[in-house]
């Protein structure tokens, strides 16, 4: 299969070279040095991001596209907005596994509303998150001050989300 050269692969690339040759002029080892950084990145995630990949592989063959657009489809926009807001809500796991998952749905068929409130859902509010890290470390107040605009929000920005879609893809 061909990879097509998109906008945002090119606009990484030239990031990527800029950045390096930025690094090369202050010093020549710079650029190894950050290979190396890279390295140890994906040795911390690599774990991860296969389990992403796989688990949008298999979502991809046991999910029939009739049952996924008629849950996240746009036909029932509502329907899968809040389908897409409670999916959100309860998926575990960091970027590494629900981003390849959401591509996923989105190539198979998902509607642009449904996954933008799974994905807001998924990254404002994190009962793991917030048991574990926010409410010991910052208090209940300011953790359920914060929770209950996060977990209201989603259904919004998928509303909204799937208006802009259109808006920035020309129909």
């Amino acid at each position: 299969m061909k990879r097509r050269m998109d906008p945002s692969l090119w606009i990484l690339a030239a990031l990527v070279i800029v950045i390096a040759l930025v690094a090369f002029s202050r010093d020549p080892r710079l650029p190894l040095r950050g290979l190396e950084a890279s390295g140890r990145l994906l040795r911390g995630v690599w774990l991860e991001l296969a389990f992403g990949f796989v688990l949008a592989g298999l979502l991809e063959v046991l999910i029939p596209q009739p049952a996924l657009t008629r849950w996240l489809g746009g036909e029932r926009l509502g329907q899968g907005i809040l389908v897409g807001w409670a999916a959100g809500l309860v998926m575990p796991g960091g970027p590494y596994l629900f981003f390849p998952v959401a591509a996923n749905l989105f190539k198979n068929g998902a509607a642009p509303g449904p996954l933008i409130a799974l994905l807001t859902a998924k990254t404002l509010v994190s009962p793991i998150r917030m048991l574990t890290y926010e409410a010991p470390l910052l208090g209940w107040p300011l953790t359920l001050a914060r929770f209950v605009p996060g977990v209201l929000l989603p259904p919004l920005t998928g509303l909204l989300g799937q208006w802009l879609f259109f808006v920035f893809k020309g129909r």
